[in-house]
């Protein structure tokens, strides 16, 4: 666990999702093990979709969500400009991913992590010089 790490917000969910017990005991100790460390990076967008995938999907009280994101948010949170956003569409077209998942990429190569975290995209599949790790796959 050497380097930053990027946190893909499907990760963050599972660490507060009972119905998947071990992908959540599997998050909350990644996570926490990152955090311990200062090494665990997240994003503006991951906060945002963390509070509304918590609220909708996981129907925490928007209070109870609101203080995860509060304490989420002392991670390093990576913020944007418009450069970023031309820098992801760039990657959108160029690797063929879905916007939303190529911002999530320029995030954490932005970041400078050295592994991004996350159930959505390939496992071991390298995008912006970044490698992917699903942390659910045994």
């Amino acid at each position: 666990m050497n380097g930053l790490a990027f946190f893909d917000t499907n990760v963050l969910v599972y660490a507060d999702d009972a119905a998947y017990p071990e992908k959540q005991d599997r998050a909350i100790a990644l996570f926490s093990e990152h955090r311990r460390r200062g090494t665990a990076v997240l994003s503006l967008q991951v906060l945002q979709e963390y509070f509304v995938a918590a609220t909708k999907k996981l129907k925490l009280a928007p209070e109870v969500a609101q203080r995860k994101v509060e304490l989420l948010a002392h991670s390093k949170v990576v913020q944007f400009r418009a450069s970023d956003i031309i820098a992801a569409v760039e990657l959108h077209r160029l690797v063929q991913i879905s916007f939303w998942d190529a911002l999530i990429v320029h995030a954490a190569r932005s970041a400078r992590a050295v592994v991004l975290y996350s159930e959505d995209l390939q496992n071991g599949a390298v995008l912006g010089g970044v490698r992917v790790v699903d942390p659910f796959i045994r």
